[in-house]
């Protein structure tokens, strides 16, 4: 098979890419160059799309003895993920970006040009596997990423490969040293990819602008502090509230509202957090078919917790999705993930479809 290996300078790419070459497939390594200051430096592990990232692809691809390439996708990924992000957070939303990427970029934008230069599939170091078709839980729990591939339909994952995850993340390192690869110990990137400094607040204050509105208690309706927009806040945050005074009985407040129309941001006791139900729109159904029957399943709302006992139900058609949790889940937040896993425990590390929360 004809292999176009997505290759971001790190540890996980670089294997997934030297394993398909020893599966005997032909491959092209491909580094993404998503950022618009593709001059910016990298730092420790925070950014991404940095000149060392591409560097280290190539000198990669080299040992490896494959051709290489860098494809700008820069203007593409501007529009469909941070644009995306910094709108969403603005509708009082918590969009996780990663989602996003996978969907509109590297399964769609990067997969469509692979197709159409003859390409058979492409190969990322994601950690997931498909076995049969399905898409399931790494080997490595602790690196999973299957809940932000949730979002990939089933055309796409025909064409997908993950080669790594079926091995823990120490015996990626150790592989990619025994094969002479400078990034066996590179730090992993952590945090969202374009915004190096960590600082997600001010990122999205500087697009955003200011926009204010008030902290109100969820009981009282009383305004215990402005804000500059709600953007700066997310369902569950305890920190960073501005409230000077504490609660009336002493205990902690929490983000249990945010409204965008009104930019009124809602806080109240740890109990006001439980959600007992969800409903999720632009539902994906893992296996292409949209299932008849309510499903008994597991879902997930963040990428690394928020899990749960449920049964999930398609609706409108399978737009949609309705979901009754057997326990409470806190901190859901409307933008987020909801991924449905298979219950059955001898099996259930297989994704069954997922859909972005519209309301908890």
């Amino acid at each position: 098979m004809r292999i176009l290996a997505a290759m971001s300078g790190g540890v996980d790419s670089a294997v997934a890419a030297a394993r398909a070459v020893d599966a005997g497939h032909d491959v092209v390594g491909v580094h993404l160059a998503l950022s618009t200051a593709p001059g910016a430096l990298r730092t420790g592990s925070r950014g991404c799309c940095s000149k060392e990232d591409a560097g280290d692809a190539r000198r990669v691809a080299d040992i490896l003895g494959i051709p290489f390439y860098v494809w700008d996708f820069a203007d593409r990924f501007k529009e469909d993920v941070i644009d995306e992000f910094v709108s969403a957070y603005a509708a009082g939303e918590t969009p996780n970006p990663c989602l996003s990427c996978n969907e509109k970029i590297k399964f769609s934008a990067l997969a469509e040009r692979a197709i159409a230069l003859g390409f058979d599939a492409v190969a990322t170091g994601h950690y997931a596997r498909l076995v049969d078709g399905e898409l399931r839980r790494a080997v490595d729990e602790d690196k999973d990423q299957s809940y932000v591939l949730a979002v990939l339909t089933a055309q796409q994952l025909s064409r997908a490969m993950f080669p790594i995850g079926d091995t823990p993340k120490s015996e990626i390192r150790a592989e990619a040293a025994r094969r002479g690869l400078s990034v066996a110990e590179k730090p992993d990137s952590h945090d969202i990819c374009f915004i190096p400094t960590g600082d997600t607040r001010a990122f999205l204050g500087a697009r955003i602008g200011v926009r204010p509105g008030m902290v109100v208690d969820s009981s009282s309706g009383v305004a215990l502090a402005e804000h500059d927009g709600v953007h700066g806040f997310t369902i569950g945050q305890r920190k960073g509230l501005g409230i000077e005074a504490p609660a009336a009985d002493g205990r902690p407040r929490y983000v249990t509202g945010i409204d965008a129309e009104t930019s009124v941001v809602t806080v109240g006791p740890a109990e006001d957090l439980d959600v007992w139900s969800i409903t999720a729109d632009r539902a994906v159904w893992t296996s292409g078919t949209v299932p008849t029957e309510d499903l008994e399943c597991t879902v997930q709302v963040r990428a690394h917790g928020g899990l749960a006992r449920a049964r999930a139900r398609a609706i409108d058609g399978g737009a949609r999705i309705h979901i009754e949790l057997s326990e409470p889940l806190t901190g859901v937040a409307r933008g987020q993930a909801a991924v449905l896993y298979r219950l059955d425990p001898s099996d259930g590390d297989v994704v069954l479809g997922c859909g972005r929360i519209a309301a908890a």
